[in-house]
């Protein structure tokens, strides 16, 4: 007998949390046929000695909505062992929409997640209206990894209630229709329902984007409409988290069904204890409450590739420019005076600021490193600092200005408790502005490999089989024989994040930051390999999973 494929002499860690066994693995077609001591041949085999094999990776919180139309490999994720992610977070998603309400649809998106609107207009095939015609358009695109779908709130609301969606509160006949929409959407295969409560979340034209200040109890008809195998997802409203806790507690147990929310820690290092509280005390009132943290301090990416870290005067000049005249302007003296001059509007305290260095990108520095300090031991001032430093590497250095977590102890509490996922890497947003899409490389080489905070099985369990549950997925997030044959091969003591680079790959020559990996010797969608020693092989074998 000859298998498809064979992954032999390799570490196998299962997802399961399971101390890792030597083990070979068998696949036909899109499933795992064997595990053990595989005496048959493959018709391809990967030698995986000395390596570790886990199963492919599960991203519950990605904006890849858009890009899906024009980029089917889903980069940089794939680049990363993810081989599942979830579109539709945060409420704004393209289905339900009427024909006449797609270019709203697109608009909000970009003002929320920073995708350029004609991008999504025009990288779209927009031949749906309903939530199961809109997968069933996904299933067309044939991406390189799978995909799970939530409906949002963003989208539903107008659907039903036109104009009204936006601000005005619902009637009772305007939450029955939506529940309605919400419970049919699940039945074709959506996998829950999200929304946006976050109040910094805004329309183009300055308003919050539908749902922001929805009662309750239209969240809790939506919920109860799915039932106990629906997700509801959060972005909380900041400033009233009490109040958010126990909506979403009151959301959870009246309908007996799952809530994922994002989180994240501030600079005092109680913050991770207190989040950590709030949601083991939701699940011990019986509440099914999972949080999704950043695993690194985070923000906007900085410097003369993209956005500058000053705004103004000078500055706003320079931002016009084009990368190779920007570079020329550092060489000029006239110019940098009138740069250091009108340095007064930083995005942020310039203690916030880091420099991401070069070579394996720097997330979690010291305070004496960031652009402050560094200043200040230089006798400079932070923008003649900053400026040296972007003349000295050509333009390509990049600064993170850390606008979240930025405790390392409290993220560390919140990223060991027990219902506290690490991800919202929101690959496929803000693609100009923020690159945390590598956050599963990361959570392997520093949270396991270099700080042993999570064991190489933890930390795979809570990128695996952890995040599937939240979600529903029961077919793959484990290695299990009758499983999908979504896999990793790591070169785990080799395996890094690369730094970001800024590039314009996107329709009308847009800019992004993609982030690449090195250490995946390969990984395996639904049976095929997608990507063999860092490099993508060009097979799009993914499938829209739907719930159910």
């Amino acid at each position: 007998m000859t298998h498809d494929l064979v992954v032999r002499n390799g570490t196998v860690v299962d997802g399961t949390g399971r101390a890792a066994t030597d083990a070979d693995i068998a696949i036909d077609g899109d499933s795992i046929v064997a595990i053990g001591t595989v005496p048959d041949a493959g018709t391809k085999e990967i030698d995986a000695a000395g390596q570790i094999v886990t199963p492919g990776f599960v991203d519950i919180h990605s904006h890849l909505d858009a890009q899906i139309g024009w980029d089917p490999l889903l980069t940089p994720s794939s680049n990363h062992g993810i081989t599942t992610v979830l579109l539709g977070n945060c409420g704004v998603t393209f289905a339900p929409v009427k024909p006449a309400d797609r270019e709203m649809l697109a608009s909000m998106m970009e003002s929320v997640e920073d995708i350029p609107a004609a991008a999504i207009l025009g990288g779209l095939p927009w031949t749906w209206e309903t939530y199961g015609e809109y997968l069933d358009a996904l299933d067309g695109l044939r991406p390189a990894i799978n995909t799970v779908g939530l409906i949002g709130h963003c989208a539903v609301r107008p659907y039903v209630m036109g104009e009204r969606g936006i601000a005005d509160e619902s009637t009772v006949q305007d939450r029955a229709q939506m529940a309605e929409i919400v419970a049919t959407a699940h039945h074709e295969g959506a996998a829950g329902f999200s929304t946006s409560r976050f109040p910094h979340h805004y329309l183009p034209d300055g308003r919050v984007v539908p749902g922001t200040h929805a009662h309750a109890d239209e969240l809790l008809a939506i919920a109860e409409a799915m039932g106990p195998t629906g997700l509801m997802q959060f972005v909380p409203n900041t400033n009233d988290l009490r109040g958010e806790f126990e909506m979403m507690h009151r959301v959870a147990t009246a309908a007996n069904g799952r809530v994922l929310f994002s989180t994240g820690v501030g600079e005092d290092p109680a913050t991770g204890a207190m989040m950590a509280g709030a949601v083991d005390m939701m699940r011990a009132g019986g509440a099914d409450v999972t949080g999704m943290c950043i695993p690194r301090a985070s923000g906007f990416l900085v410097g003369l590739q993209n956005e500058t870290l000053w705004r103004g005067g000078a500055w706003d000049e320079l931002r016009a420019m084009s990368f190779a005249d920007r570079l020329d302007a550092l060489d000029d003296a006239a110019v940098v005076a009138r740069l250091v001059a009108d340095a007064t509007r930083p995005l942020s305290p310039v203690e916030w600021v880091f420099p991401l260095g070069t070579g394996v990108p720097s997330y979690a520095p010291t305070s004496d490193e960031s652009l402050g300090a560094l200043a200040a031991a230089a006798g400079e001032r932070p923008v003649e600092t900053y400026l040296r430093m972007l003349r000295e590497s050509e333009g390509e250095a990049l600064f993170t200005v850390q606008f979240f977590n930025r405790s390392i102890e409290a993220l560390e509490t919140v990223l060991t408790s027990d219902h506290i996922l690490p991800g919202l890497g929101d690959a496929g947003a803000h693609v100009g502005q923020i690159m945390d899409a590598g956050w599963t490389t990361f959570v392997m080489r520093y949270w396991a490999r270099e700080r042993g905070v999570y064991s190489v099985e933890e930390a795979v369990r809570r990128m695996t089989s952890a995040p599937a549950a939240v979600v529903g997925i029961t077919d793959r997030g484990t290695l299990e024989v009758g499983k999908r044959a979504d896999v990793n091969v790591i070169d785990y003591e080799r395996l890094q994040e690369k730094t970001p680079e800024y590039v314009r790959d996107f329709p009308n020559d847009a800019g992004r930051f993609v982030q690449r990996a090195e250490g995946f010797t390969a990984t395996v969608c639904n049976g095929e390999v997608i990507l063999e020693h860092d490099q993508h092989t060009g097979a799009r074998p993914g499938a829209v999973l739907r719930a159910g």
